[in-house]
């Protein structure tokens, strides 16, 4: 699974992307946060509080029980405001 991070959430996870194999019970995007927590500190924090953070699957908008994919591309970002 391609992951994307961006703003400060891309700060707190130390980085901008990786390729990840997820464990086969992770099949939410809720399920996928709950793992990339336990990854590393730097996540923990990125993640601690998921109202402040969108997902989006494959270039689209999605809720925290969407289902994901060993083949799917999962971005992370905070919400984006016009101005």
């Amino acid at each position: 699974m391609k992951l994307k991070y961006f703003a400060w959430v891309r700060q707190r996870a130390g980085t901008g992307s990786e390729t990840v194999d997820v464990p086969p019970e992770v099949s939410t995007v809720a399920e996928l946060v709950g793992w990339l927590r336990s990854r590393s500190p730097g996540l923990a924090e990125a993640f601690q509080d998921t109202t402040a953070i969108r997902c989006a699957v494959n270039q689209t908008y999605v809720e925290w029980d969407h289902p994901v994919a060993q083949n799917d591309e999962v971005a992370f970002f905070p919400p984006v405001t016009g101005g």
